[in-house]
């Protein structure tokens, strides 16, 4: 990787999964300072969050810190209340979908961003393949830089806040590829919505053949742990 300049400092969202992974190795060679955000907001397994610590660290973050916000106490979702994760994605907006889960992670990062001086924020939504999340499209990064230039001092009377997403136009072989020059282990990440305590995947889910896709359509093999 490139060397970097301490100064830059970057707040970047890290889930454990392949998207985070590959942000924080592309915020890097970028010359970024990268402190790692996790949020445990009730996901339906803690492994990803482990993942998230192993990735954070791995990759070569300062610092790693993971909020604590309770999103299981409005539900809503396959990933936050007891409803089955299903198998296949189906029609519309999927039932995994957690209701203002990008909104509040980013906002989150916006403030962690102020308090460290920095004006950049990364987070790995992709809207090339994926399952249909509205905070995941290029309208809704475009609309929270928006708000995070009007609603802080950074905005208002600093360098202003920059949201990068260097992932969205990224198909998942892409992704793969672009990980596989960065260097990234992607056996150390996490992707299932239904990961079990040893974080094995059940190779089912959207977020699980979408992974196993971009492998095979990458040429590279896939090092996920299934159960």
């Amino acid at each position: 990787m490139n060397a970097f300049n301490p100064t830059r400092k970057a707040v970047i969202l890290v889930s454990g999964g392949m998207d985070s992974a590959v942000t924080i190795a592309m915020a890097r060679e970028q010359g970024f300072e990268v402190y790692a955000l996790s949020v445990a907001y009730g996901q339906r397994h803690s492994s990803e969050l482990e993942a998230s610590e192993r990735v954070a660290k791995m990759l070569g973050a300062v610092v790693h810190k993971t909020v604590h916000v309770d999103l299981r106490s409005i539900g809503g979702s396959a990933l936050t209340a007891d409803i089955d994760v299903p198998e296949e994605g189906g029609e519309g907006i999927p039932v995994t979908y957690v209701p203002a889960r990008n909104t509040i992670m980013l906002s989150i990062a916006l403030g962690w961003a102020e308090v460290l001086g920095s004006s950049d924020i990364f987070c790995g939504v992709n809207a090339v393949d994926y399952s249909g999340y509205p905070d995941c499209r290029p309208a809704f990064i475009e609309a929270f830089q928006t708000l995070a230039n009007v609603a802080t001092k950074a905005g208002v009377e600093g360098a202003g806040i920059v949201v990068h997403a260097p992932l969205m136009n990224m198909g998942k072989a892409q992704i793969v590829t672009e990980g596989e020059r960065l260097g990234v282990d992607f056996a150390a990440t996490v992707s299932c919505y239904n990961a079990d305590a040893q974080g094995r995947a059940c190779g089912h889910c959207d977020a699980c053949s979408l992974r196993a896709q971009g492998f095979r359509e990458a040429g590279v093999p896939d090092p996920t742990h299934y159960v």
